[in-house]
């Protein structure tokens, strides 16, 4: 008998694969309704009030920045102590320009499948890394634990190889839900920008950017899932993931960020794992130092220094981690004794 086969059909078998997923894939669904029921879609009267409104806060801008001017000058004149309140020369007291008073602002929420589709990528990767992490870790970490993994190197005592046709049936099913689920969430969002927004601007660009934006999404669940799996397998039971997945977000994550901007460390989110997460789906994060900006006036432009953390990047901690991760339970797997 094939033990590939066996390992699929025990992982689709176990009680907790099943309600883990299912439990992922109603939280997905939830995610769905939710954004249905919280837009609508914009119609002529709708923005047409919206200019209204627009050009009413624009006019009030214009009253107020006439009478701080109007005080400014009045100020100077008395000779009263500025304060940093107005600017030396009154004049620069002036409104904003008309255009950036935009009327998208007095609009409801409208879901634009363009602008916003690919923001909805970032809740599904991160809500099935989840599930698979768990369940990776628990597909292997339940066989040390109750004894199954010494029993089947009984039946096949080649190590390695059984530990990695187990991680290729995990990674298989996980595929086998991720995959139907992705296609939903385009489908789902397609539909909510079609009754409860706009799918307007849709072009191919867009359309393959949106793919690969979901591939990677859909490659950081299977590199999430291997790092649970072999977490579970280095320590020989469930309990090891999920302890070090704690320990890294609350110790080496919080910890290390109180610990940053204690310092004043330039850039302290560039030393975080989230940051090169969310630069791996969002193709770039730019970093700002504000501190920068602590010689800019109150009524100058500041343009705070920038860091930019590409998906290239990303790419190369994530693949690290998991050489490092798998290489070591590969290792400890060939090495350690079987008790």
């Amino acid at each position: 008998m094939s033990l590939y086969r066996t390992e699929l059909r025990r992982l689709a078998k176990r009680r907790f694969t099943r309600y883990m997923s299912l439990l992922g894939l109603l939280v997905l669904a939830a995610v769905v309704v939710g954004v249905f029921f919280t837009n609508q879609k914009i119609d002529a009267s709708q923005l047409a009030r919206a200019e209204r409104q627009a050009d009413q806060q624009y006019q009030e801008q214009v009253r107020w920045s006439e009478q701080e001017r109007v005080n400014c000058e009045q100020a100077k004149a008395a000779g009263t102590p500025n304060d940093g309140r107005y600017p030396d020369d009154c004049s620069m007291i002036t409104a904003p320009p008309r255009e950036s008073i935009q009327a998208e602002w007095f609009l409801p929420s409208t879901f634009n499948f363009r602008q916003t589709f690919d923001e909805t990528l970032i809740p599904f990767a991160a809500i099935l890394a989840l599930v698979g992490f768990v369940v990776g870790a628990s597909f292997v970490g339940a066989e040390w634990s109750t004894g199954g993994m010494m029993n089947l190197l009984l039946w096949r005592p080649k190590r390695l190889t059984v530990l990695l046709t187990k991680l290729a049936a995990l990674l298989t099913g996980i595929l086998a839900v991720t995959l139907p689920a992705a296609v939903l969430w385009f489908a789902g969002f397609w539909a909510i920008a079609t009754f409860r927004g706009s799918t307007e601007k849709m072009t191919s660009g867009a359309w393959q950017s949106f793919a690969l934006t979901g591939l990677r999404g859909v490659a950081l669940v299977l590199v999430v899932t291997a790092i649970g799996f072999a977490l579970a397998s280095l320590g020989r039971h469930t309990a090891m993931a999920l302890g070090g997945v704690v320990a890294v977000m609350v110790v080496g994550q919080f910890g290390l960020g109180i610990l940053l901007s204690m310092a004043s460390v330039r850039f302290a989110e560039a030393w975080l794992l989230p940051t090169y997460v969310a630069a791996w789906m969002q193709k770039k994060i730019t970093l700002q130092d504000w501190n920068s900006c602590n010689n800019a006036t109150y009524y100058g432009e500041c343009k705070p220094d920038t860091l930019d953390i590409t998906w290239q990047q990303s790419s190369v901690l994530l693949s690290v981690g998991l050489v490092v991760i798998l290489g070591a339970a590969l290792w400890a797997m060939r090495r350690r004794d079987i008790s």
